[in-house]
């Protein structure tokens, strides 16, 4: 290789993928350096409560998602019943149902002026008083619903994946079907097990929108009060900070439930696990089971939205399609598209430094930027805050006068920055994906016959990466329609999209307007969960699979894990997929 190709522009490469690292960290690093330089954490009133609150609400999800994703991952691997491969699928569907639509969509219809309170009372009298919703409980349901589907990606390809050997060495020693699972299989599963539920807990640590309809006070929910409602960025950031402990507790727990363990599939001769054939009222129970779950988290949603949205387009099309709504459908697509395109630059950068060989700091710089994905939104967004007021302080300590200006305000170019910082991880880890599949030899070819960083980017790398582009490009988009809180808290006046649309209509119960522009939320989501069943080729493993167990499908390409977050591996198909595949221990 010529000593052009060999040092051509990588030095310029390299520079840019620490700077995209420092860009990712700059919010923690903002967080923690404004709580240090103020002297200590100045905590608003409520402090204890909101701690306490979010601690029970982080366990008792943990446990929920726990004990329904592994029931269900359990029940579809070792059971047939009817409909048992459809329910295999479906049961991701309510990944697609984002926590804030289901809460305002469970608040109409279990709160006291709900259908299900009315019945009640038409039956059992007036007396019957008001159920408690909206609280803590009716919290938990709703996040419980919409996160489980975590827990049963993972448990239920880590049962496949572990059973052709340990499962019939278990049963071979004598164990009986349960005993196997507890015994064997269950433990073998901790690490994605554990990799499930630390994804469960982030979001739950994410979310403050879902929360507040149900009058439940978090930490992160009172980040976003005390920002919005007295702009004290001091008291936000000391909030901020205890979220970040959260998270951080959060991640030791994982790495604690998992331990030292490290388990390993070696070889595939065994039968697998057979499923058991249920009949009669088992058969049934079971069909019920898992068609109640997709009815609850989904399907009984989504038709009640649509029943609201003909109706109120029936009533008044106008109220509902009007100037507003094309408004907010176009400020949702351009800065999702915007974001889409800036973060599959970004990821293209990083991986094609790490081609040209840019050694342990562009290495480690790359993990960095993994990072985001990682820290709860609050803290994120608390932290582009915190970014902005410095830029502020130093432009008036140079003469500007007003600084930036985008600190009291909110501003877009904050949102931007905010979804660059949390969506690069999985941008990047689906081109990536595509990247680890190009020769090495390729790319050493090309540069010995002379040509360039760029040239090879452009005539090499990318070509080969297209699938990986597109599933970057479209997991980025999908998740910035679906973003709600780090645009609530860093917006300007006036700027809506349709997730805050959706948001503030149901705050002020306006369900049947809040439906249609809630349904095209959905309908975006449900892209990749769709793409996800296509790329599984779960009904032709059913059908190859021995002694009638789906067997799972071997998806191309790897996703590492952000720093410290979990310690698995996360495939999926770059080519037809940017939905979570199956996490391998």
């Amino acid at each position: 290789m010529s000593s052009t190709a060999r040092g051509a522009g990588r030095p310029g490469w390299s520079l840019a993928v620490v700077l995209i690292a420092l860009v990712v960290a700059s919010p923690v690093l903002a967080v923690a350096a404004y709580a240090l330089g103020q002297g200590g954490l100045r905590m608003p009133g409520g402090v204890a409560e909101m701690v306490a609150t979010t601690l029970a609400l982080l366990l008792l999800v943990a446990a929920g998602t726990a004990a329904l994703g592994t029931g269900l991952a359990w029940l579809v691997t070792a059971y047939e019943f009817p409909l048992r491969w459809v329910l295999s699928w479906l049961l991701v569907l309510p990944l697609a149902m984002p926590a804030y639509i289901l809460g305002f969509v469970f608040l109409s219809t279990f709160d006291y002026a709900g259908p299900v309170q009315g019945a009640l009372r038409s039956v059992l009298g007036d007396d019957l008083g008001a159920l408690p919703v909206r609280s803590l409980g009716g919290a938990v349901v709703v996040l419980v619903l919409t996160l489980y589907p975590y827990v049963y990606l993972l448990t239920r390809a880590a049962f496949l994946e572990l059973a052709p050997t340990a499962y019939d060495a278990a049963r071979t020693l004598g164990a009986s079907r349960a005993r196997a699972f507890r015994t064997v299989l269950l433990p073998l599963a901790r690490p994605s097990l554990a990799a499930g539920l630390a994804l469960v807990t982030m979001e739950v640590l994410t979310d403050f929108a879902t929360v507040q309809y149900f009058n439940v006070r978090t930490v992160s929910v009172g980040v976003y009060l005390t920002w919005k409602g007295t702009y004290d960025v001091g008291s936000a950031i000391s909030l901020a900070v205890l979220v970040l402990v959260f998270a951080v507790a959060v991640l030791a727990a994982e790495r604690a439930l998992r331990g030292r363990a490290r388990y390993h599939q070696k070889g595939g001769r065994g039968r697998g696990l057979e499923r058991r054939r249920l009949t009669g009222w088992r058969a049934a129970a079971a069909t019920a089971a898992g068609l109640g779950v997709v009815g609850a988290a989904f399907a009984l949603p989504v038709l009640r939205l649509v029943t609201w949205a003909v109706s109120a387009l029936r009533d008044d099309a106008g109220a509902v399609v009007d100037e507003r709504f094309v408004d907010n459908l176009t400020s949702s697509l351009v800065v999702a598209a915007i974001a889409a395109v800036v973060c599959v630059l970004v990821s293209l950068t990083i991986s094609h430094s790490l081609r040209l060989g840019g050694g342990p700091l562009v290495r480690g710089a790359a993990q960095v930027t993994t990072f985001g994905y990682a820290v709860p939104g609050a803290v994120v967004g608390i932290g582009v805050l915190a970014v902005f007021a410095g830029a502020d302080r130093a432009l008036v300590a140079l003469g500007v006068e007003g600084g930036t200006g985008l600190l009291a305000t909110g501003s877009v170019l904050g949102i931007l920055v905010a979804y660059v910082v949390r969506f690069t991880a999985p941008a990047y880890q689906a081109v990536e994906a595509s990247f680890s599949r190009v020769s090495p030899s390729i790319s050493a070819s090309a540069m010995t016959l002379g040509a360039g960083p760029g040239r090879l980017l452009r005539q090499v790398h990318l070509p080969l990466a297209r699938p990986g582009v597109a599933v970057a490009a479209t997991l980025v988009l999908i998740d910035a329609v679906k973003e709600l809180p780090l645009v609530l808290m860093l917006r300007p006046f006036g700027f809506t999209t349709l997730s805050v649309w959706v948001y503030e209509l149901a705050s002020e119960n306006f369900w049947e307007r809040a439906a249609l522009p809630a349904l095209l939320i959905v309908a975006v989501a449900v892209v990749p969960v769709v793409l996800t069943f296509r790329a599984t080729g779960t009904r032709r493993a059913d059908a190859a699979a021995p002694g009638g167990a789906a067997a799972p499908s071997a998806l191309s390409g790897s996703l590492p894990p952000a720093p410290g977050q979990v310690s698995t591996t996360l495939t999926l198909d770059p080519g037809r997929s940017g939905a979570p595949g199956r996490m391998e221990p």
